[in-house]
């Protein structure tokens, strides 16, 4: 099967995005399907407000449709809702061709914390983008639970896996800190509400790995801290095996992948009982929920490594990839450009 596949999310970004579309594209194309990654640096681009790490295409809509013509896929599959994605979407509804989308962050609460629109006007434009979507993929039923009670009636949960031959127990070795390690791996942006976990009274050491514009801001402000950059996928797999316990104060994931890859390395995790840890924790004992953050990290360092990895071993990316196909909506012939369509406006 051709499956196009259009992200505003590619590397070298280092988020769960990323990981989840890589890690489905490589999976599928194991299985014999050829993809096409549709992704920013294909385009020109420029850097996204507040956000400067994060590439946006310019106008880029006359190409996205020729790329996607050029390729003839069997179905088109939209995981973002930037330029790329309103680019691929236009040209689905131009030319009549079914899609599906995916919902992997919740961009109507980052956006209103940064710009104070009402959260309600957010929310419905993301019902007008994916509204025509035949099938909208959330990464948990949490997420598909919440979006139904927001007028959304094409979601469907999806949920995500973990590379578990990447992420795996190791020697803690690596970081020379005191112990115990409270860790926090991922994007550092103020949606990730990492004050919770920089402000708790624990002991031995805390260590933040990852990049973001709140970066500079907190390192200042949390000197005590061991603020980390991972170079490659080796790197950061043993930072991951580093630590004793994995805090994710996060209140707006949808799904919190870094959790798993946690979880796969052994490590168990402290989080909120919020959409995300609800769903990749559940009731595995991998991991505590607790609304008092640092009660949650104090027991997590009792929890079993060996439990923390056999719960991220269920998290398989077969399944993931079946899921994926299943949901996908077939184009009824070669994606084929009829002559109104040269003149679309570019988006």
């Amino acid at each position: 099967m051709r499956i196009t596949i259009v992200t505003d999310a590619w590397h070298p970004q280092p988020n769960g995005v990323v990981r989840v579309n890589d890690t489905l594209r490589q999976t599928l194309e194991r299985r014999g399907h050829e993809v096409q990654i549709v992704e920013p640096s294909l385009f020109r681009t420029v850097p996204c407000p507040t956000y400067p790490d994060i590439p946006l295409a310019v106008l880029p809509g006359r190409k996205v449709a020729a790329m996607i013509t050029e390729f003839h896929p069997d179905a088109i599959h939209i995981a973002t809702e930037g330029p790329l994605g309103l680019a691929a979407r236009g040209l689905c509804r131009r030319r009549g061709w079914p899609f599906t989308t995916a919902y992997h962050t919740k961009f109507p609460e980052y956006i209103a914390q940064r710009t104070r629109l009402p959260l309600k006007h957010l929310y419905a434009l993301m019902r007008w983008f994916h509204g025509p979507s035949a099938a909208v993929l959330c990464p948990s039923p949490s997420v598909q639970r919440d979006l139904a009670a927001r007028g959304f009636t094409n979601a469907r949960a999806w949920s995500h896996g973990v590379d578990t031959e990447l992420f795996h127990p190791q020697p803690k070795d690596f970081l020379d800190l005191p112990r115990p390690i409270y860790l926090y791996v991922g994007r550092i942006t103020v949606e990730k509400n990492l004050p919770a976990f920089l402000d708790l009274d624990l002991s031995g050491s805390k260590v933040v790995v990852g990049t973001g514009p709140q970066r500079e801001a907190l390192e200042k402000r949390y000197p005590q801290v061991h603020f980390r950059t991972a170079f490659g996928d080796r790197e950061l797999s043993r930072y991951f095996a580093s630590g004793d316990v994995f805090v994710f104060p996060s209140t707006t994931d949808t799904f919190g992948l870094v959790m798993l890859e946690a979880m796969a390395s052994g490590v168990p995790v402290a989080a909120f009982p919020v959409t995300g840890p609800r769903d990749v924790i559940g009731t595995s004992r991998a991991g505590i929920m607790d609304t008092d953050l640092r009660a949650a990290a104090l027991a997590a360092i009792k929890i079993d490594p060996a439990q923390a990895r056999a719960h991220a071993l269920t998290f398989s990316w077969d399944r993931v990839a079946d899921e994926f196909l299943g949901f996908l909506a077939p184009l009824p012939g070669h994606a084929r450009a009829p002559e109104e369509d040269q003149a679309a406006l570019e988006i």
